[in-house]
């Protein structure tokens, strides 16, 4: 695996970049690869962002600054991306002419030329943050607003137990650079649009418990779905729901997709592991929180899911 110094190196010999996310982007993603765009711009340099699936509207400030640019790509970064299968769309093209990967999954499997993971970072920002220090890159308002929304959207607001005291020195440094810190955490984690809290209601009777109340489940389909009117782009969020109860020590969240799987997410608490529990469906993340995507119906699936809980548990 490379160095940060390494990396820093091959980025700073490096020109028309292309930076990939994972398929359904969250705010690490998108916010680590658009920072790093913006840094390697200020650096003269040209340098996009290629996501796979729309991002969430709540994520559109995260652009601001970054212009297109039309360029023959001629080095390849992907940020937060533990697995080619993230790639979604983009895999097929993309999972074998990678030549930088930043994560942090400490599962990751993309197989590119240059690796450069760190599983004990709350987020990938946190190591785009190091990454700007090491190539000496003065982070603007811009990148700084990137960087923290990653970091504080892959710790819950600072909530989860993936936060270490260096996440919150990153985290006062950034907030010094961009003073709109508290709307960003407004926006990401209290706003919801009445779609979206059509949706929840839905899901709320959906709700399932087993293996003694330690497991709790919950899905959404596409019927409902549609009657919530809301798209893809808003359903980010959900998974969140079945660890906030009482007693649960691992909670799945299952979305149906068009193409007749259900892509998972799992939550747990204490010391059950999310990761080992997706790695039993070809997954992974992290310890509290990881996920997969199992073909087939809402039972199937569900019995599965259920049969694999009540064994770990």
């Amino acid at each position: 695996m490379a160095s940060l110094s390494k990396v820093a190196e091959l980025l700073l010999g490096a020109d028309n970049v292309e930076i990939l996310t994972h398929h359904y982007p969250d705010g690490d993603t998108l916010g680590s690869a658009y920072a790093l765009c913006l840094m390697l711009r200020s650096l003269g340099k040209r340098a996009r962002v290629l996501t796979s699936g729309t991002p969430a509207r709540k994520y559109e400030f995260l652009k601001k600054g970054v212009e297109p640019q039309e360029f023959e790509r001629k080095f390849v970064v992907s940020v937060d991306v533990a697995a080619p299968s993230l790639l979604g769309e983009n895999q097929q093209e993309y999972e074998d002419i990678i030549d930088l990967c930043i994560d942090h999954h400490g599962t990751n499997s993309i197989c590119a030329k240059q690796s450069y993971i760190d599983a004990n970072a709350a987020a990938t920002g946190e190591i785009i943050y190091e990454l700007s220090k090491e190539m000496g890159i003065g982070l603007t308002r811009e990148m700084a607003s990137c960087i923290y929304t990653g970091i504080s959207t892959d710790t819950g607001c600072f909530r989860y137990s993936n936060t270490t005291a260096c996440t919150h020195l990153i985290a006062a440094e950034l907030m010094a650079v961009t003073p709109d810190w508290h709307v960003i955490n407004t926006e990401m984690f209290e706003v919801k649009t009445k779609e979206k809290l059509a949706l929840e209601k839905m899901v709320y009777k959906t709700l399932e418990y087993s293996c003694d109340g330690k497991c709790a489940l919950i899905y959404t389909t596409l019927e409902m779905q549609e009657a919530a009117g809301i798209t893809d782009d808003e359903m980010e969020g959900l998974a969140s729901i079945p660890r906030q109860i009482e007693g649960v020590l691992l909670g799945i969240t299952m979305r149906e997709k068009e193409d007749g799987t259900f892509k998972i997410s799992v939550r747990s608490n204490k010391d059950v592991s999310a990761s080992d529990f997706c790695l039993r469906f070809g997954g992974g993340g992290h310890k509290a929180a990881a996920g997969c995507t199992i073909k087939g119906d809402l039972e199937s699936v569900k019995k599965q899911l259920l049969s694999a809980a009540c064994e770990m548990l």
